[in-house]
């Protein structure tokens, strides 16, 4: 048998220790072939690969983004790209692909499955921890902590000066990093896409801050949206295939607000991509190996359509489109739970 394996959509640390996973297992347990398709989808539509196997993933368990490059490309957007991937699948003799992305790589894979019978396994990657069917997703971890050690470094220049501190975190519909990256970092305010929240009391929670002599963090994720107000974009006309718009600047309108509100000088920190790059962290490497561990077992059983989901301890296998079907978004109670540290 021959895989192919693809990394789809946004880079985040962790992918290649699940393409070493696959192919270590793959080669070794199973005797496999393996081909790596490039650039996410745009591999198999164009026929763009490289050659994968054991000497190819020797070293890059600790290297962050993937070997195999990404995209955001949708063969469903591109024209005759699902016959392009048949004929390609077929001219390089393979037998099963092992996509690893996020809902719009999984979403393709899913339907290409279900559509057209192309024998598919998920792997669900994204550092917005927002893909449902899974406890966690690998990437998320190592956000959470690059955010978290930015935080902690931003309360001692904010108190050096008594500013506020704004942090714009990614999280386009799910608040995941900025909530978890907010509470561990002693946040005094945190903003997310699912909870529409309320200039007048961010400025309150502000000025409470001062008034107790301590400067304030506000984190807010990029998604987030003021009660009178729309999401902020970096460009309203572009989007990508899968139509997303590219979403940038409500840390700097809303530090604008705040100063504007109160008179506290306001800063902005975007962390941006910093948050997707370096190396992983130890639970996403163990993470990211396991699910490509299972990965091949499941290419191995036949069981394809299938994603591999981490539930409590265990590595488990759920249908794609039901791990697509829905984000997984914060829950009202848990941001509830967190909002005795506001102000």
């Amino acid at each position: 048998m021959k895989v192919g394996v693809l990394t789809g959509g946004g880079d985040c640390p962790g992918l290649n220790a699940v393409i070493r996973a696959v192919v270590r297992k793959g080669t070794q347990e199973y005797g496999y072939g393996f081909v790596g398709f490039k650039d996410g989808w745009r591999g198999p539509v164009e026929g763009d690969t490289v050659p994968l196997g054991i000497p190819a993933v020797r070293g890059i368990l600790p290297r962050g983004g993937t070997i195999l490059g990404s995209s955001r490309t949708n063969p469903f957007k591109t024209e005759d790209g699902v016959r392009a991937i048949k004929e390609n699948l077929a001219k390089f003799e393979v037998d099963a692909l092992v996509a690893i992305g996020g809902e719009d790589t999984l979403g393709v894979a899913a339907r290409l499955y279900e559509e057209y019978g192309i024998p598919c396994v998920g792997v669900p990657k994204t550092i917005d921890n927002d893909l449902s069917a899974t406890d966690y997703t690998f990437g998320f971890d190592t956000a959470v902590g690059i955010a978290t050690e930015a935080i902690d470094r931003l309360h001692t220049t904010a108190e050096s000066h008594m500013r506020v501190l704004v942090v714009e975190v990614m999280g386009r519909h799910a608040g995941w990093i900025a909530l978890h990256s907010g509470l561990a970092g002693g946040a005094n305010v945190i903003l997310i896409p699912e909870q529409r929240f309320d200039v007048d009391q961010v400025c309150a929670w502000v000025t409470s801050r001062f008034k107790a002599s301590y400067a304030p963090i506000v984190v807010v994720a990029e998604g987030a949206m003021p009660k009178d107000g729309e999401l902020v974009l970096k460009d309203a006309v572009s989007r990508d295939s899968f139509g997303h718009v590219r979403l940038s600047g409500v840390g700097e309108w809303l530090a604008k607000e705040i100063e504007s509100r109160t008179g506290k000088e306001a800063r902005t920190t975007v962390l941006g991509h910093i948050q997707r790059g370096g190396t992983p962290s130890a639970f996403d490497r163990w993470l990211a190996t396991r699910f490509g561990l299972h990965a091949i077992d499941a290419v191995r059983d036949g069981d394809f359509g299938k994603m591999v989901a981490l539930k409590g301890t265990d590595i488990v296998r759920v249908p794609i489109a039901e791990a697509t079907s829905k984000l997984k978004t914060v829950d009202p109670a848990l941001y509830e739970e967190v909002g005795v540290f506001f102000g």
